[in-house]
């Protein structure tokens, strides 16, 4: 019995690394499909190594092979003759517009700002969408939108940014089920840290510090400190250092969401994106936020007031 046990276990650590072998194969296409099968391979392979009964660990077996068989099959990719494509900064629409502002705690970011970013990076994709579905429902095309992880992971210094991008991930999630009838695919794309044009130049971040001073009253600056304030613009070289510039992980993903028979719903590529987006979603708040306080790139320093000795007395 335990000879028969033994050889049960080591079948199934080969047919994992079968089944490893096969996802190794498959990672030409975007990241997401390497991931999901090594998720199910290792799956099939931690149960079997709970000793499973041969009966259950075949049928195990049987419905990791048929899913990776219906997800691979999924990833062909769909002839490209006579079908256009818009990129927005028509069988498919991509709306990849956007602007950053200037990044700061969201006391500091006037409205001016909120309004800037809501208005190119939701409205902007929303009008571009609703201009084009006449033609997306005809043609049975996708709806491809470039979001960010900065949507579904709350980072310090973003909450202008951070709240467009979540709106427009909603946005994408409503219309994909409502376009489902209409046989549109709809494709979220939320990228890590990339370097970008998003920045803007030097003279426009100047122009976002002037614009954080005027906006300013005279309590809070004083709060803050102008030291604390105009250090926020540190946070774009904090940003630069942390982003890649190469950009083909994003580009094989957009082309994917475009061009595959079965494209994924959402695409993560960048660095950690992934797993910040999971850490986010399953982690309770109070661990997120030790650790996200902990991983914070974006210190610069301590406001004014917080600086002083004994200012929880004076507050009160």
């Amino acid at each position: 019995m335990s000879t028969f046990s033994s050889e049960t276990v080591w079948l199934c650590l080969a047919v994992t690394a079968a089944l490893g072998g096969l996802v190794l194969c498959k990672l030409k296409s975007p990241g997401q499909v390497g991931g999901k099968g090594v998720c199910l391979a290792g799956l099939w392979g931690g149960a079997c190594l709970l000793s499973l009964s041969l009966f259950w660990s075949l049928i195990l077996f049987s419905l990791s092979c048929f899913l990776l068989y219906i997800h691979f099959s999924g990833q062909e990719l769909l002839p490209v003759d006579q079908k256009a494509v818009l990129i927005t900064g028509l069988w498919a629409v991509v709306n990849n517009a956007g602007i950053l502002g200037l990044p700061a705690d969201g006391e500091l970011i006037p409205m001016i700002h909120y309004k800037r970013c809501m208005d190119v990076n939701f409205f902007g994709a929303v009008e571009v969408t609703k201009a084009f579905l006449p033609l997306l429902r005809k043609s049975k095309g996708r709806l491809v939108n470039i979001s960010s992880m900065a949507g579904g992971v709350p980072l310090f210094k973003m909450a202008a940014y951070g709240s467009s991008k979540a709106a427009l991930t909603m946005f994408s999630a409503v219309m994909r089920q409502e376009l489902s009838k209409w046989e549109v695919k709809v494709s979220t794309i939320q990228p890590g840290g990339f370097k970008t044009d998003i920045t803007g130049t030097s003279e426009m971040q100047e122009k976002l510090e002037k614009d954080i001073l005027d906006h300013l009253t005279p309590d809070v600056q004083e709060e803050y400190g102008q030291d604390y304030i105009l250090a926020q613009k540190n946070v774009f070289n904090a940003a630069s250092t942390y982003a890649s510039s190469d950009l083909s992980p994003v580009l094989r993903d957009i082309q994917h969401a475009i061009s595959a028979k079965s494209p994924f719903t959402f695409y993560t590529p960048g660095s950690g994106a992934y797993l910040w987006l999971c850490f986010v979603s399953f982690s309770p708040t109070g661990v997120f936020d030790y650790f996200n306080k902990k991983l914070n790139y974006f210190n610069n320093g301590t406001p004014r007031i917080l600086s002083m000795p004994n200012w929880k007395n004076k507050a009160m």
